[in-house]
């Protein structure tokens, strides 16, 4: 009904509140925003009784479309910041069948060599981690940054309205993204080279091993591991290697820090690795602590696998490559990439390695593990970079180019117009540096 200029009452048949309020909004209603002015929004009841009474009758709670938590959900929509570093993400999100939908399609354009596409479903998928409400219709989509035609599509024709995409189920079952996923869970093994193997016809671990393909130091164990490095690392069984590592640390040098990273600072119960931070609070002392901890580790069976390499890290270069654009490396530690022999399995099939069927492990436990060797000066950048989560620190670094003009990774960060390197002694100061609201690790799932 019209009285005047303005819209005073609002009839619909067969939709829900939410659903009118987005028709008139893109409808250019402007009387939805204006407080007091707002219309009635009704079902058809209060129509059909205006008609037989001959006049508009008095509107009852009966006759209204309920509305879920409308300014609520439309404050939310309007705070949701186009950067996931700006966001917080729990673990325990309200759109999990959304999302996967969304990273099963991210995944398969990386399998492809796709990146750009990969990264853009990847994005979307951040976003919807970040929203305190369930996704229900597709009017709820229509004001979320970073969902570009193709989500959309995926998401409001077929996952909300049928509980399942086709698409991405055609994805699931295709032969190629379950080979290329069974290769990429294979330690050494990235997607140029699972693609490969692909294209020559392989398709399972026994075809790896059958076929003699030619395998790294890396792949030999990844294959010879693959069932225990797929199998996930509980959090006991990370704190366990973390205290043992810590208990070694001090050993040669009293004061190390040893900090577990990763998904399970950010509050997993379970992950794919172990990554631990180590520094020492006095600068430099920690030169030469890795080879110490890698030795005794060795000596005393821990260790199925590793490979070290030193720290590269020259701060010229990060400004050089900074002010010419270029990408660098984002991590340049002395590290350990290693295979931990976690703990004897009683009954576990033992015998001669060479013996066992590929993907199948010894009795012996076997557990991913990156032991990170940090200066103290740079540890708050390590510790916000190894905590992760990757979109968090992809968006947390492009935030801080083409917001801030600066660039930052696991070592520092550079203010690129000033040309001066920012300290922090904490990963509080270098969201203050960067001008944002700080997160606490549990909240940067993205």
């Amino acid at each position: 009904m019209l009285r005047g200029a303005r819209v005073t009452h609002v009839v619909s048949e067969g939709n829900s509140g939410d659903e009118v309020v987005e028709w008139l909004r893109k409808k250019g209603r402007g009387c939805l925003d204006a407080p007091g002015k707002e219309p009635a929004l009704l079902d058809l009841s209060w129509f059909t009784e205006a008609m037989s009474a001959g006049w508009p009758v008095k509107v009852e709670p009966r006759h209204c479309l309920q509305v879920t938590a409308r300014a609520e959900k439309q404050k939310d929509k309007a705070q949701v910041a186009p950067y996931a570093c700006q966001r917080r993400s729990p673990l325990a999100h309200r759109n999990p069948m959304l999302t996967e939908a969304l990273e099963t399609v991210a995944e398969e354009a990386y399998f492809c060599g796709n990146e750009g596409r990969s990264l853009a479903f990847s994005r979307a998928a951040t976003v919807l981690k970040s929203l305190t409400c369930t996704v229900r219709s597709v009017s709820e989509l229509s004001a979320l940054p970073g969902l570009g035609v193709h989500c959309k599509r995926i998401l409001q024709q077929e996952v909300l309205e049928d509980g399942t995409s086709a698409e991405v189920e055609r994805i699931r079952q295709s032969d190629r993204y379950q080979t290329m996923k069974l290769f990429t869970k294979m330690f050494g093994v990235g997607v140029k080279t699972a693609s490969q193997w692909y294209q020559e016809g392989l398709r399972t671990l026994q075809d790896l091993q059958m076929r003699c393909t030619k395998l790294s130091r890396e792949q030999q164990a990844g294959l010879l591991h693959y069932t225990d490095l797929s199998t996930p690392v509980e959090r006991p069984e990370a704190e366990a290697i973390s205290q043992l590592v810590r208990e070694v640390a001090e050993r040669y040098l009293p004061g190390t820090s040893v900090t577990l990273t990763g998904g399970f600072r950010r509050g997993k119960r379970s992950g794919h690795d172990v990554d631990l931070l180590i520094t020492h609070p006095v600068e430099s002392r920690e030169e030469g602590l890795l080879s110490k901890i890698i030795s005794w580790l060795h000596s005393q069976g821990f260790l199925l696998y590793q490979n070290s390499c030193r720290n590269t890290f020259q701060p010229f270069k990060m400004e050089v490559q900074e002010a010419s654009g270029s990408a660098g490396s984002m991590d340049r530690f002395e590290q350990c990439f290693s295979i931990f022999r976690l703990a004897d399995r009683p009954g576990g099939p033992r015998g001669d390695a060479g013996a066992q069927k590929p993907g199948a492990s010894s009795s012996r436990k076997a557990v991913r593990v990156d032991l990170v060797i940090s200066p103290y000066s740079q540890f708050p950048f390590a510790l916000l970079g190894w905590t992760g989560s990757r979109n968090f620190e992809r968006d947390l670094r492009r935030f801080a180019r083409q917001e801030k003009k600066m660039a930052l990774n696991s070592h520092a960060l550079y203010h690129m117009e000033q040309k001066i390197f920012l300290p922090a002694a904490s990963e509080e100061e270098i969201f203050q540096h960067l001008g944002l609201e700080y997160i606490p690790p549990e909240e940067r799932n993205a």
